[in-house]
């Protein structure tokens, strides 16, 4: 009977070593690959997004929206297409671009910044 409880005792010590090995690969795993700064990288490249749309929607084109007519702001501006009753939204079309490229800028400008563009 003593035998057979050390066996149960050493099977236990044995499971638990491979749990806590097995824990101890995943964290590794996690820290070796930069998990963590991948994931507050993306949250922070949302809220990035959300930031330079607000600033577009809000501040740059009210002004230009104003010089082209529209209460809308740029996108607002529409072309129609002959007599279906069909336009183009070429204002959304250059919303949509000019927030890509001041976004572009600032992941640009970050990068330089924080001087994550030199190889090691």
């Amino acid at each position: 009977m003593a035998n057979v409880k050390e066996k149960a005792k050493n099977l236990t010590k044995a499971g638990a070593e491979k749990m806590k090995g097995g824990a101890g690969g995943f964290m590794t795993f996690i820290k070796e690959q930069n998990i963590v700064g991948l994931a507050v990288g993306l949250v922070l490249g949302t809220h990035a997004g959300n930031l330079v749309n607000s600033l577009v929607n809000n501040v740059f084109m009210p002004p230009i929206g104003l010089l082209l007519g529209s209460t809308e702001g740029l996108k607002g501006w529409t072309v129609a297409i002959g007599n279906t009753g069909a336009s183009l939204a070429l204002g959304a079309f250059l919303n949509d671009l000019i927030n890509f490229i001041i976004l572009a800028f600032v992941i640009y400008l970050v990068i330089k910044l924080l001087k994550l563009d030199v190889k090691k």
